[in-house]
């Protein structure tokens, strides 16, 4: 499975954000509307991201709700069928909710920087350092850290979960 450090930070607005990653982004700002389905998985989550009627991906994940940057293992399978797809899954697991979001995405050399609005949360960045085969996650960690602070994220904005998770404590899904 491929694995990357993650971080996700609640954040006052993506439009004060945008500036300071555009400076130090190697490409990006990339506009990408997200769909994504959860469904019920007892060894992690699993979840249907639609792009569009014909593009998606089917995503399988594991990683720790903790605050810091954690380590996170996932799998990514594209379909150009994702509403039959969401179907079956839903048939089949049932629906564990939804999340709909605008996602901003840049890249800093190996890190995706998404800038998320997320409908019925608000502003959210999320860092991704992409971990090569055998690299140890301190360095993917020490990435995470250098990246929160030039964009001015203080650790009190970390979040633990996901965000179906919030949205699930809301109850807005």
């Amino acid at each position: 499975m491929l694995r990357n450090i993650e971080i996700k930070a609640h954040i006052e607005s993506v439009e004060l954000l945008l500036p300071k990653a555009a400076a130090i982004a190697n490409e990006g700002p990339i506009e990408i509307l997200q769909d994504d389905t959860f469904f019920a998985c007892e060894n992690g989550r699993m979840k249907l991201r639609a792009f569009s009627k014909e593009k998606g991906e089917l995503i399988f994940y594991r990683r720790a709700n903790q605050q810091g940057p954690k380590e996170s293992f996932y799998l990514r399978s594209p379909t150009s069928s994702p509403d039959t797809l969401r179907e079956a899954l839903s048939q089949a697991y049932g629906q564990a909710g939804r999340v709909q979001k605008l996602r901003t995405l840049f890249m800093i050399g190996r890190t995706r920087v998404h800038l998320d609005r997320v409908k019925h949360l608000g502003h959210f960045l999320e860092l991704e350092v992409v971990l090569q085969e055998g690299e140890s996650v301190g360095m993917g960690i020490k990435e995470a850290h250098n990246l929160m602070a030039q964009l001015g994220v203080e650790p009190s904005q970390l979040i633990e979960g996901a965000y179906i998770d919030l949205l699930s404590q809301t109850g807005a899904y």
